[in-house]
């Protein structure tokens, strides 16, 4: 009996130990906040204040490539450095993970395919500011070229940029004669040849800033602009969702 008795306090001492040794005594730290994000607050920025914010961004926090992760392929992409603006507005947002909240939201075939939109609700609160334009004749809507959206353009007389909207051009192979013609500017012989080999939007030269240009990948930009679209606003029927990083 009196055996017994000690093995059953021996149990009861083991179980108060365990309990002595809870949480209740010994509380979990409460986990450090994330880092605050580095670069300017995308949610304050204005039409005003983001050219010289974004400027300072991309001198700070430098970068020249990023890769389009999706369900079709990735595309790697090479941003311009002479579009100074436009390029670091993308690493900032491809870097707080923007386009990740983002889809190709308008197919047109034998055009553009353009992305930037969400299908659902935004997790990461941003405001709607406005780029400047920076368009450079040496950088043209050849195939595989990226450009930026804009809209409102009766109220936007000075072609100002989406924040977020960005589209590769697709276009059609055309004759020197048809290239030249649809430009509305002058080609150069090299810009000609492109138009003729690669194929373009050569109607958009001068109306959109083209910031970059796709390095690998123009095979899967060729398959997302066949995928089946809404006859009314080009939505793809199935949504093709993206994940953007910068790799360089």
């Amino acid at each position: 009996m009196t055996r017994y008795f000690s093995g059953a306090c021996a149990a009861l001492l083991a179980v108060s130990l365990l309990a002595a040794c809870g949480p209740a005594d010994h509380p979990t730290a409460a986990p450090p906040p994330p880092p605050k994000p580095v670069g300017p607050d995308i949610a304050a920025l204005t039409d005003s204040t983001a050219p010289a914010a974004l400027l300072a961004y991309g001198q700070q926090y430098p970068g020249s490539e990023v890769l389009f992760k999706t369900r079709l392929g990735n595309i790697r992409v090479r941003l311009y450095d002479d579009t100074p603006v436009h390029k670091a507005n993308f690493l900032l947002l491809a870097r707080r993970g923007v386009f990740d909240e983002t889809v190709f939201n308008r197919v047109v075939k034998g055009f553009a395919v353009q992305g930037g939109q969400t299908s659902g609700v935004r997790s990461i609160h941003l405001r709607r500011y406005r780029l400047p334009p920076e368009f450079r004749p040496q950088h043209f809507h050849v195939k595989g070229a990226l450009g930026m959206a804009r809209y409102d353009d009766d109220k936007n007389p000075g072609h100002l940029s989406s924040n977020t909207d960005f589209y590769f051009v697709v276009g059609e192979k055309l004759t020197p004669y048809q290239s030249r013609g649809a430009a509305g500017r002058p080609l150069t012989p090299a810009q000609v040849a492109a138009y003729a080999t690669k194929g373009g939007v050569p109607t958009l030269d001068g109306k959109y800033t083209v910031f970059g240009e796709v390095i690998e990948g123009l095979d899967v930009v060729d398959k997302i602009s066949q995928i089946p679209v809404d006859p009314q606003d080009k939505w793809p029927i199935n949504d093709v969702a993206m994940k953007v990083e910068v790799v360089k």
